[in-house]
């Protein structure tokens, strides 16, 4: 695929989706960081049901700590792998308060050294709390770029790479958010809506279905 035809292909979805962002509520860069962390092997709805409930009991690192373990679990047991995912929060929120003055880093590598981390969810907040132009790249992008050549890689870190440097840079910010709603709604993994896809005749997918 060409620069011309990447250019095409994000101007088309930026002008179906001119301001993307992501589908999980949040209010502070702590919420979205809490909310990312969860989200992991967990759809957006489910993360979202269970913040509604936690967030106005915690809304701060000193708050989530305050809530203890057993208080934090039952807001989020719904969700899978929430014993984990409650101690990396808690050890999460202990270091924010002690290293980063209970505020969450700007620095990839002070994001990645948090319990919960890694580089996906670190470029989740780099981009959505703080509007650097990273992209993330989950199971619905991985399928995008592969399936249409935007980006292809055998692994996640390849293709965000071929990402950064192929992607014009006026839509690298919202690149990311763009690629996982395609996936997510449109670019499916089991029956892609190819019928109704603005991008189809940009696609390189050559199995493409006359589902809409």
């Amino acid at each position: 695929m060409n620069d011309d035809t990447r250019t095409a292909i994000f101007t088309r979805l930026r002008a179906e989706n001119p301001e993307p962002t992501t589908e999980l509520d949040f209010g502070t860069p702590f919420e979205l960081l809490i909310a990312v962390v969860l989200s992991a092997q967990a759809t957006d709805v489910s993360v979202n049901e269970a913040t509604a409930r936690l967030f106005p009991a915690a809304r701060t690192p000193a708050a989530m700590v305050e809530l203890g373990p057993d208080r934090l679990k039952s807001f989020i047991r719904t969700i899978g792998l929430f014993n984990t995912k409650a101690e990396n929060i808690l050890k999460t929120c202990r270091i924010l308060l002690d290293e980063h003055g209970g505020e969450v880093p700007r620095r990839r590598e002070a994001l990645e050294a948090l319990p919960g981390v890694g580089r996906k969810t670190a470029n989740v907040v780099l981009n959505t709390a703080f509007g650097e132009p990273t992209i993330a790249v989950d199971t619905h992008i991985f399928r995008v770029c592969n399936r249409t050549g935007i980006a292809p890689g055998r692994t996640p870190r390849q293709v965000e790479d071929g990402l950064l440097r192929s992607v014009p840079d006026d839509f690298k910010r919202g690149a990311h958010h763009w690629l996982i709603l395609h996936g997510r709604y449109v670019c499916t993994a089991r029956k892609p809506r190819c019928g109704a896809c603005v991008i189809a005749d940009l696609c390189e997918f050559e199995e493409k279905t006359e589902h809409g």
